[in-house]
């Protein structure tokens, strides 16, 4: 009864959940026919979708030979990762794993049996992903093996590193995402469905994957705490308590908050970088992939912006909100109404005496100037007496069929990766 509550009060996702099962997902998540794979990528494609739900469908629909070289790129990294979360491998073996592990994209036998993270497959049948890497083009291989090899090393630097200053926070989220931002970006290019300056501009690909991360990371602070690891500056959090621990004490809750505000101005600031990043692409595929998880952070972020809860359970935005956007960022114009009316929720949230407050509306000031919505605005909040009925009639009749399909939407919008 909870989600029919739910549902009964944002009678959109019912619309928008309906329209994605039937059929409307196919607009921007086309899914590979396996049986039009070789045996190898065929294996590639079955440990993507084992690993990863949401970036399985993304990668999925980009076109051509792209699509296999991004395949490839996540699963090394997710190899990588795998190396660098495994707390059972002792440093002095972890430490060169990572540096080197590069290099293992070229030894066909090379393997890790001894891994006991949940993603290992990867690692267990590496000859496999290495092989179909050399099968890359040239161009994509040298690409993946660089951003590795970066990857790796700054993986390693904060193995036994804390991050403290706001520019470590950033060096942090450029190695385990901005990087990756950069590698897809010289892929697209590689391509040539994009141009050339989607590759070289290196920052504004870095500032991509630092917003996506940083919202991660803001959106994770109990589940971090949790599993003992902290992400949050402690130049920033210092400021607020003595521990970061201590945000998750009742007690504390007001500090907790105004240090989520300000962290969240930091990671706002990303958003013009964002907008000139996507306002360049010319690939529909390479669009709605860069597009998604951007408006998706936004909406994450909006959704934590001065919100008790990230203290105390997980904040997460609406399935049929989710699909929502994702079925809408399709074009330049429609991200920057999404960031529009993001940033303007948050706009409306900001306490006149949070310390963040001024430097918080001076960035939500740059945004909407870059993101004014040009003719009439579709709010996502009124809709005509015949729609909600319409909707409520629906829910009314079709609850088992409903229930059925958000299990199926949910596999796709799960926005809870780095």
């Amino acid at each position: 009864m909870e989600l029919l509550r739910k549902w009964l009060g944002h009678p959109e996702d019912i619309y928008h959940l309906l329209r994605f099962k039937m059929g409307g997902y196919r607009a921007v998540m086309p899914r590979v026919d396996p049986d039009s794979l070789g045996p190898g990528l065929r294996a590639c494609y079955r440990y993507l979708n084992q690993t990863s739900r949401s970036f399985a469908a993304v990668i999925q629909a980009l076109d051509g030979e792209l699509r296999h070289a991004v395949c490839i790129f996540y699963l090394v990294l997710r190899a990588l990762d795998t190396i660098e979360d495994d707390m059972t491998i002792s440093l002095d073996v972890k430490v060169p794993m990572l540096h080197e592990f590069h290099s293992y994209l070229y030894q066909p036998e090379w393997k890790y049996m001894e891994s006991k993270e949940k993603d290992r497959q990867v690692l267990e049948d590496f000859p496999t992903i290495s092989s179909e890497f050399r099968s890359l083009s040239k161009v994509y291989q040298d690409v993946i093996s660089d951003i590795c090899h970066k990857m790796g090393v700054g993986m390693a630097e904060f193995l036994e590193k804390k991050v403290d200053s706001q520019n470590e926070w950033d060096k942090y989220c450029h190695y385990v995402a901005g990087l990756v931002g950069i590698g897809l970006s010289r892929l697209f290019s590689a391509s040539e469905l994009e141009d050339p300056i989607v590759g070289q501009d290196t920052d504004l690909a870095n500032s991509m994957g630092l917003f996506l991360q940083k919202t991660n990371i803001i959106r994770d602070y109990l589940e971090d705490q949790l599993e003992g690891r902290e992400f949050w500056p402690r130049e920033v959090w210092s400021r607020y308590a003595k521990k970061l621990s201590d945000f998750a004490k009742p007690e504390n809750i007001d500090m907790a908050v105004q240090c989520l505000n300000e962290l969240i101005t930091n990671a706002l600031h990303h958003v013009p970088d964002v907008l000139t990043y996507l306002s360049r692409l010319k690939n529909q595929s390479v669009f709605n992939f860069c597009a998604i998880p951007q408006v998706m952070a936004i909406a994450t972020l909006a959704a934590c912006y001065n919100n008790k809860q990230v203290f105390r359970g997980v904040v997460k935005i609406r399935k049929g909100q989710a699909v929502t956007l994702m079925m809408d960022a399709t074009n330049i114009q429609a991200v920057k109404n999404i960031m529009y009316q993001y940033v303007e929720e948050i706009y409306q949230k900001i306490p006149s005496a949070d310390p963040s407050c001024h430097k918080t509306q001076q960035i939500v000031a740059s945004i909407r100037a870059r993101s004014l919505p040009r003719g009439p605005m579709a709010s996502r909040h009124h809709y005509s007496p015949i729609y909600v009925s319409c909707a409520m009639l629906l829910a009314a009749l079709s609850w088992q069929y409903l229930s059925t399909i958000t299990k199926a939407a949910e596999d796709l919008v799960q926005t809870g990766e780095n």
